[in-house]
């Protein structure tokens, strides 16, 4: 499971990480768990100021160039539609603009292998974006295993025993750059935890791996 990525704005050794949690714990499936792009040009909330600032375009274009490399390592994933995919669409709706003229994300992306959702469910354990609140509560809401991402600077498993029922929260940390103009909104606050996960023994192992910085 990768976390939130926030292309073009995600730490260049994230993927090899990534790929090497992969290879280490022989997984067979990959899901990322939302925001693979960060849309930051067009935020709701006003826009970090900078040298460096990318136009639109030019940070689109960019986002798809970085998001080709994770395409040409993970080619098949499922991806969990994330708050920060969904700005484009979100401000087409309050523009009164017709869905049927808004491109599909594995097009504008280009990564028509991908499976873009908004849960995914595999071996009873659910896959969210997790807007909503933390996993840890999203578990016991739903008495169903969850995984979810959204949060930076969270990175756990927390499992939770009662009389008829066990169930885990995940939650997965991200794979951004702190350092990034992107992330200007979280400079003085908790530094991101920058990490992955993998479910093992048929969903019922959870365990959150930490990249070494």
């Amino acid at each position: 499971v990768i976390g939130d990525l926030h292309e073009p704005f995600c730490l260049d050794e994230y993927l090899d990480w990534c790929i090497e949690q992969y290879d280490t714990y022989n997984c067979t499936e990959v899901v990322i768990i939302g925001d693979v792009i960060d849309n930051h040009f067009s935020s709701y909330h006003e826009i970090s100021i900078s040298d460096d600032l990318l136009t639109g375009s030019d940070e689109l274009n960019l986002a798809i160039k970085r998001i080709s490399r994770w395409y040409k390592a993970f080619p098949i994933a499922t991806v969990i539609i994330g708050n920060h995919d969904r700005l484009i669409m979100r401000k087409a709706q309050t523009s009164a603009i017709p869905s049927k003229w808004i491109k599909s994300y594995k097009e504008v992306l280009e990564v028509p292998k991908w499976n873009f959702v908004e849960r995914y469910v595999k071996d009873n354990v659910q896959y969210i974006h997790g807007e909503g609140g933390t996993a840890s509560t999203k578990c016991r809401a739903d008495m169903m295993n969850t995984v979810q991402g959204h949060l930076h600077t969270q990175c756990y498993v927390q499992n939770f025993v009662g009389n008829n029922f066990r169930v885990f929260g995940v939650q997965v940390g991200c794979g951004i750059n702190h350092e990034s103009y992107a992330m200007a909104y979280a400079k003085y606050g908790k530094k991101p935890a920058i990490s992955c996960a993998v479910v093992l023994n048929n969903g019922t192992l959870p365990i959150n791996l930490l990249m070494p910085l």
